[in-house]
């Protein structure tokens, strides 16, 4: 099957250096974390229920891995989701734009999702840190571990945007970790 090219369309080479080579392989092992969550996630909530209503004695830690689950899910999932451009995007405007102001609006757009980024991780570092005395009921574990996808989420981000601000600026693309 061809794949047809949009006329006017820009091709670009794809974005290469070193920090490249540091955030593709973190993009993949984060993309291949959130699905293991997300499998593990559906055994926990399957167990769950089996034990709720088959065996009439339903664990007590699943509804709190399930919770921790689904942060480390969402939060890393849209850390991957930052460099492969799968988030939301303005494309149905800045597509009506010339080539030039559209690559101006991506440097806005990835400059204000690093700014996100940096908030994400030093204020889930700063709640992980206020609540680490206490243990999370069921699990025996500190509350922080609720924080810690917030951090390295924003993290994450904070890096892929600085990615896609240098390959802007280079005139390249950044791949997708999965190509």
């Amino acid at each position: 099957m061809n794949a047809q090219i949009e006329p006017g369309a820009v091709h670009l080479p794809p974005m290469t250096g070193w920090l490249t080579r540091v955030n593709a392989p973190l993009a993949k092992a984060g993309m291949i974390l959130a699905i293991s969550g997300l499998l593990a996630l559906v055994a926990i909530v399957f167990y769950q229920v089996f034990g709720r209503y088959v065996l009439n004695d339903s664990p007590s830690w699943t509804e709190n891995m399930a919770i921790v689950l689904i942060l480390y899910v969402t939060m890393i999932g849209a850390a991957v989701g930052v460099r492969d451009a799968g988030h939301i995007a303005l494309d149905s405007l800045t597509v009506l734009l010339p080539y030039r102001w559209q690559r101006v609006m991506e440097l806005i757009i990835y400059c204000t999702i690093c700014v996100f980024g940096a908030a994400m991780a030093y204020n889930g570092w700063r709640l992980g840190w206020s609540v680490a005395p206490y243990l999370m009921p069921n699990l025996h574990v500190t509350e922080a571990v609720r924080y810690i996808p917030l951090s390295a989420a924003g993290v994450l981000i904070v890096m892929f945007s600085i990615e896609h601000i240098f390959a802007i600026f280079r005139g390249a693309e950044v791949v997708p970790s999965w190509h």
